[in-house]
Protein backbone atom coordinates (compact mmCIF):
# COMPACT_ATOMS: atom_id res chain seq x y z
CA UNK A 1 0.00 0.00 0.00
CA UNK A 2 1.08 3.71 -0.94
CA UNK A 3 1.83 5.96 1.74
CA UNK A 4 -0.32 8.63 -0.08
CA UNK A 5 -3.34 6.21 0.09
CA UNK A 6 -3.01 5.72 3.93
CA UNK A 7 -2.76 9.60 4.49
CA UNK A 8 -6.33 9.81 2.90
CA UNK A 9 -7.98 6.80 5.26
CA UNK A 10 -9.23 7.91 8.80
CA UNK A 11 -10.90 5.32 11.55
CA UNK A 12 -14.31 4.20 10.78
CA UNK A 13 -15.21 4.46 14.35
CA UNK A 14 -15.04 7.47 14.80
CA UNK A 15 -13.28 9.12 11.70
CA UNK A 16 -10.66 10.74 13.08
CA UNK A 17 -6.62 10.84 12.23
CA UNK A 18 -4.43 7.50 12.28
CA UNK A 19 -1.55 7.00 13.12
CA UNK A 20 0.91 4.62 10.78
CA UNK A 21 3.76 2.73 12.74
CA UNK A 22 5.35 1.10 9.62
CA UNK A 23 6.98 -2.71 9.77
CA UNK A 24 8.11 -3.73 6.54
CA UNK A 25 8.09 -2.05 3.10
CA UNK A 26 8.88 -3.36 -0.13
CA UNK A 27 11.78 -1.88 -2.48
CA UNK A 28 9.46 0.83 -4.02
CA UNK A 29 8.43 1.91 -0.11
CA UNK A 30 4.97 0.37 -0.15
CA UNK A 31 3.87 -0.68 3.00
CA UNK A 32 3.48 -4.45 3.27
CA UNK A 33 3.42 -4.57 7.34
CA UNK A 34 2.16 -2.04 9.70
CA UNK A 35 -0.32 -0.63 12.63
CA UNK A 36 -3.13 2.10 12.10
CA UNK A 37 -3.55 3.31 15.40
CA UNK A 38 -7.09 5.50 15.74
CA UNK A 39 -5.31 9.10 17.81
CA UNK A 40 -8.96 9.41 19.83
CA UNK A 41 -10.64 5.69 20.27
CA UNK A 42 -6.98 4.06 20.64
CA UNK A 43 -8.43 1.28 18.01
CA UNK A 44 -6.05 -0.34 15.51
CA UNK A 45 -5.94 -1.70 12.41
CA UNK A 46 -3.61 -4.04 11.10
CA UNK A 47 -1.79 -3.96 7.78
CA UNK A 48 -1.05 -7.15 6.06
CA UNK A 49 0.40 -7.90 3.31
CA UNK A 50 -0.04 -4.37 2.39
CA UNK A 51 -4.37 -4.50 3.07
CA UNK A 52 -4.85 -2.42 5.46
CA UNK A 53 -7.67 -4.09 7.95
CA UNK A 54 -10.26 -1.58 8.86
CA UNK A 55 -13.74 -3.26 9.43
CA UNK A 56 -15.96 -1.86 12.11
CA UNK A 57 -15.82 -3.98 15.40
CA UNK A 58 -18.80 -5.93 14.88
CA UNK A 59 -17.15 -6.63 11.51
CA UNK A 60 -13.84 -8.08 13.17
CA UNK A 61 -12.69 -10.94 12.99
CA UNK A 62 -10.13 -10.86 16.07
CA UNK A 63 -9.41 -14.05 16.31
CA UNK A 64 -7.54 -14.34 12.77
CA UNK A 65 -5.59 -10.66 13.27
CA UNK A 66 -4.57 -11.30 16.60
CA UNK A 67 -2.01 -14.22 15.16
CA UNK A 68 -0.14 -11.56 12.90
CA UNK A 69 -0.33 -9.30 15.95
CA UNK A 70 1.73 -11.87 18.16
CA UNK A 71 4.22 -12.66 15.34
CA UNK A 72 5.15 -8.64 15.01
CA UNK A 73 5.32 -8.94 18.93
CA UNK A 74 8.42 -11.55 18.53
CA UNK A 75 9.48 -10.03 15.36
CA UNK A 76 9.72 -6.57 15.88
CA UNK A 77 9.42 -6.18 19.67
CA UNK A 78 6.19 -4.38 19.73
CA UNK A 79 4.59 -4.14 23.36
CA UNK A 80 1.56 -5.36 24.40
CA UNK A 81 -0.95 -4.68 21.35
CA UNK A 82 -4.72 -4.33 22.49
CA UNK A 83 -6.86 -4.30 18.88
CA UNK A 84 -9.75 -2.98 20.81
CA UNK A 85 -9.86 -0.10 23.16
Amino acid sequence: MKLKTIEKLCCPFDKHDLNLQVLAKDIEDNIIEGILTCSTCQRKYPIIYGVPIMAPDEYRQIPLEQPVIEKWKLKYGIADTKLLP
